[in-house]
């Protein structure tokens, strides 16, 4: 069942090209990804993915995740469109989404940072689907708090000009598979997150190891790297030494919209499912859409879906137009990655209620996406986290100006 998106709800934040944009991702999303089985186990969801790339990247669509000049379709990546292409692939499938997902984070540093020669080399293999990208952020001790990082990048001058890294990295999607890994690490420990850079490194670097894979309830291919006397030249370093943590804070900023819409995806399939059921489905001789408890669900549950896109749609078209400042991009991106998740929980939550035990069928996509939904509430910030930055914003605003934001 398709869950095409109602753009009509967030048309106020949406150009023409992105009306036209949503119909064909949606339209490819039904056709081709949609029937795809559900991958068995982590080896299937890494040999999946890989077909994934490809395909996405075939028919054009990692193609909105860069900019024109390395091989993207428009000038610059457009927040708008990536929320549009992840909605109509979460719906679909989560794991194409997750491979979309992780193509736009993986490029976003060298995007916004990286050397010519970077970005010359990897975005437009990034656009056709020829390298997987990896963000290697997150640590067995530092998860949320960024600065107690303790992978390490130990500068080596002389001859061999470059840095060496030691470390580990946990929660790390794509890895084991991915072809280039977005790696932050200490170059200065006593400075905590002023000390953070960030590094490109390719897969088969020597002292680059893929230490195993951890399974998600729903496939994803997930897993832990380490680095061993890990070598990298100096023309792998993305940005300046000293910078990573406002480069990994600006991408995960920028890309936080399209987490959230990436939920709205997985809460209109299941409002759909739900809704379709719904009719179909009689118990004491109506239907179950007749019964008013069933009508209460399905409306808070479109109204809370309602809610989510125009926030989700709001906060890319801040980033996207860039017209308010940093700041509002920040606080936009948190208002929505924390409602959207969380209201998408609630929502495939009641839809697989509505569904009975239909919904627990494994087989049974609500059943799917109940598992993957989850996860929406925690990477790229969890919704605590969200709160926070949400709430810091306020303070900050009311205590310069007078009045909330």
């Amino acid at each position: 069942m398709s869950a095409l998106p109602d753009t009509s709800t967030v048309r106020a934040f949406l150009d023409e090209r992105h009306v036209a944009l949503a119909g064909e991702v949606a339209r490819f999303a039904a056709e081709r990804v949609a029937p795809l089985p559900a991958p068995a186990g982590d080896p299937g969801a890494r040999e999946q993915a890989r077909w994934l790339l490809a395909l996405l990247g075939e028919e054009g669509w990692l193609g909105y995740a860069v900019p024109e000049a390395w091989g993207g379709h428009w000038p610059e990546p457009d927040l708008r469109a990536c929320c549009l292409i992840r909605e109509a692939l979460a719906a679909a499938s989560p794991l194409a989404d997750a491979v979309f997902a992780l193509q736009c984070l993986g490029s976003m540093p060298i995007t916004l940072a990286g050397s010519e020669a970077q970005r010359s080399r990897w975005l437009p293999a990034v656009a056709r689907g020829q390298a997987m990208a990896a963000f290697a952020m997150t640590e067995p001790e530092a998860g949320s708090d960024v600065s107690s990082m303790a992978t390490v990048a130990v500068r080596t001058p002389g001859e061999k000009d470059g840095y060496v890294l030691d470390g580990q990295k946990t929660f790390i999607s794509n890895a084991g598979i991915a072809d280039f890994h977005l790696v932050f690490a200490a170059t200065d420990r006593e400075a905590r997150s002023r000390g953070l850079s960030c590094f490109l490194v390719e897969a088969g670097t020597p002292g680059l190891s893929f230490l195993g894979p951890q399974v998600l309830s729903s496939p994803h291919p997930l897993g832990e790297i380490g680095f061993a006397g890990c070598r990298v030249p100096e023309e792998s370093l993305v940005g300046p030494e000293g910078e990573g943590f406002k480069l990994g804070m600006r991408t995960l900023d920028r890309l936080r919209p399209t987490v959230a819409a990436a939920a709205c995806g997985m809460a209109a399939r299941a409002l759909a499912e739900a809704t379709a059921h719904a009719r179909q489905r009689r118990q004491f001789g109506k239907t179950l859409a007749e019964f008013q408890i069933v009508q209460e669900k399905l409306a808070v549950m479109a109204t809370d879906l309602a809610a989510a896109r125009l926030l989700v749609y709001r906060a890319a078209w801040e980033g996207d137009t860039g017209s308010s400042g940093e700041n509002r991009v920040s606080l936009a991106a948190a208002m929505a990655k924390a409602f959207a998740t969380e209201a998408a929980q609630r929502i495939v939550d009641s839809a697989l209620q509505i569904l009975g035990g239909r919904g627990v069928l494994a087989e049974n996509p609500v059943e799917r996406l109940y598992r993957s939904v989850r996860a929406l509430r925690i990477y790229e910030g969890t919704t605590e986290i969200q709160h926070l930055i949400i709430a810091r914003h306020l303070l900050r605003d009311v205590k310069e100006t007078g009045t909330p934001a």
